[in-house]
């Protein structure tokens, strides 16, 4: 620590007469958070993109199957697939891989790096080749003990579906460590628009697999969403699920020409002894920990939800519009700070380190506080527009739209541990997120099955007997993201003596100003066009959605800028620079 405190520089409220030195670190460091900018715009950009064609994708799907018997079966199934792909493989594997990586390209040579990233591909191939065998094999058992209130005719659908999908987890773990490798090089628009490859492949190949497999029939709209559905049916899911494998692969085969562009050349070398993926599997160990507090809730949402009939499918589909903006801006910022921030630690760059964390949080706010505030004031147009035809009706709508709500409150804070976790890493500290994660999924489950019980006084009808329990599991999920954000924040605030805390909380007071007019004005002006269209056709709907997202937009912006909230700058200069302007 000693070490530490030598290299932070004083803040400029510190400072008096500023040396030659100050200005130019301080414009290192303008350079740097503008460069964090810039490249958390074009991953925004390829996010936004993915995160389109993913509504899109969910928009079919729930024309297509509902909620009901066959979406709850696909969605308790590639829950437990996405789940360990997002612990082991998108979260622990790239926030360690990059971590090591990048030491090896600053301390080492750019051939032991390359080699590392081998020995690291053809390492996770045959460990996670075993974890897909057992997993298949273990299947009916994990259906058995998440799904206990499944039907045993669902339950017999969604091990079939989970064994099938299973093997998602080796083929984004690959995508994985390509996408660390292409961060690390400067690269963020192929790797960010690989999950595109994978919702496009998905959709194209499962919607043509579920047609050809139920011989043109697909679901059909059953007269009792609850009933078991005919066998033609559970075969056109079984074609959805072989799609999500398809895709899963596309998302790692896209990212090879760029690969091999910056220069990767695959080795078969494989060693479990090397320094470097030992240094990189010491990292995952308490990183899987680290990254899983929403992650391994999802397991604990399928357990309590099995009972209630619809409720495994209205969480995935309102976190599905929930990831939207942490996708498009919270992943984006964190993809593009955690590499700068690893160099920086790396070459300890202390000062710097700081400067950049603060400015990427406040970017967080600036993207993500508003976002919020609108899914939360809109969540019903929202979800009526994209979801509600065919075999989603207007229950689902509301259920959904509630689940949304819930999901929403802690968004920003949800979005924020996606800078600040892997931040610890940089600085070589992996017990600090693990802890705090921990301590958040031993509390989540009695805090859920307490808002459940809360929850569920609320809106029974004879179609929603157990009424609101399922939005007791989004509150909670909300209320645990914002208390391990806070306290992931003190603990850095600790780590590195301050974090620019007064200016973050400048920032966001300004932020949250500019977002609860903006809230105002969307919530009122939905509502008189409600009145007037009242969602009775597609139009209707687009106009009821999309007007006050437009006007709630502009009132934002215009907020912004009368409170001179910095971030709009940094926005519009690193963009600018993109497109070549002053």
């Amino acid at each position: 620590m000693s070490e530490f405190k030598d290299q932070t520089a004083e803040t400029p409220e510190q400072l008096t007469e500023p040396d030659s030195s100050d200005i130019v670190e301080a414009e290192n460091t303008n350079t740097k958070q503008t460069s964090v900018a810039k490249s958390a715009g074009i991953v925004s950009i390829a996010v936004m993109f993915s995160r389109v064609l993913g509504l899109v994708r969910e928009m079919v799907f729930a024309a297509v199957f509902g909620a009901g018997f066959l979406a709850d079966a696909f969605q308790a199934a590639f829950k437990i697939s996405n789940t360990l792909r997002d612990l082991f493989a998108e979260g622990a594997l790239s926030a360690a891989f990059v971590k090591v990586f990048t030491d090896y390209q600053v301390k080492k040579t750019e051939a032991e790096a390359w080699r590392l990233a081998s020995m690291v591909l053809n390492a996770l191939a045959v460990v996670l080749c075993v974890v897909v065998v057992i997993g298949i094999f273990i299947s009916p058992y994990l259906i058995t003990f998440l799904a206990k209130d499944f039907s045993p005719e669902k339950a017999a659908l969604a091990t079939t579906l989970t064994q099938i999908m299973f093997p998602f987890i080796l083929l984004v773990a690959l995508a994985a460590v390509a996408m660390g490798v292409l961060n690390t090089k400067g690269r963020f628009a192929i790797p960010a628009s690989a999950s595109t490859a994978f919702n496009v492949f998905s959709i194209i190949f499962g919607l043509g697999l579920a047609y050809w497999l139920s011989s043109g029939q697909m679901a059909g709209k059953p007269e009792d969403v609850h009933a078991i559905p005919p066998i033609y049916a559970q075969w056109a899911i079984i074609g959805m699920a072989i799609g999500v494998l398809i895709g899963g692969a596309a998302q790692f085969l896209i990212q090879v020409p760029s690969l091999l562009k910056v220069g990767f050349r695959f080795s078969p070398v494989l060693s479990f002894t090397d320094p470097g993926v030992l240094q990189v599997a010491k990292l995952m160990a308490p990183a899987i920990l680290g990254v899983s507090a929403v992650q391994l809730k999802v397991f604990i949402d399928v357990f309590l939800l099995s009972s209630i009939e619809g409720g495994n499918s209205w969480l995935p589909y309102a976190f599905r519009l929930m990831q939207f903006p942490i996708g498009v801006f919270g992943v984006a910022i964190g993809t593009a700070s955690i590499p700068m921030l690893s160099r920086l630690a790396a070459e300890n760059k202390f000062g710097e380190f700081r400067s950049t964390l603060s400015s990427s949080i406040r970017l967080v706010f600036l993207l993500t506080l508003p976002s919020a505030c609108g899914l939360i004031v809109l969540a019903t147009p929202i979800i009526r527009l994209i979801y509600e035809r065919y075999n989603f009706t207007a229950i689902s709508t509301d259920m959904t739209a509630f689940a949304l709500i819930g999901y929403s409150i802690g968004l920003t804070g949800y979005a924020a541990i996606k800078v600040l976790s892997p931040s610890f890493y940089a600085l070589d500290d992996v017990k600090t997120p693990m802890f705090v994660s921990l301590t958040s999924v031993l509390i989540y489950p009695f805090a859920g099955y307490f808002l459940m019980q809360f929850f569920s006084q609320f809106y029974v009808t004879p179609e929603t007997p157990k009424g609101l329990a399922h939005v007791g599991l989004t509150v909670a999920t909300s209320l645990i993201a914002l208390t391990s954000f806070s306290l992931l924040t003190f603990m850095m605030r600790r780590r590195i003596k301050h974090i620019e805390g007064r200016e973050i909380l400048k920032s966001f007071i300004k932020i949250a100003v500019a977002s609860a007019i903006m809230s105002a004005v969307c919530y009122f002006s939905y509502y008189f066009l409600h009145q007037q269209f009242g969602g009775k056709n597609l139009f209707a709907k687009l106009i009821e959605a999309f007007v006050p997202i437009t006007i709630g937009g502009v009132v934002f912006l215009i907020s912004a800028k009368l409170l001179r909230i910095s971030e709009i700058d940094k926005l519009y200069n690193a963009f600018a620079r993109k497109l070549g302007r002053k």
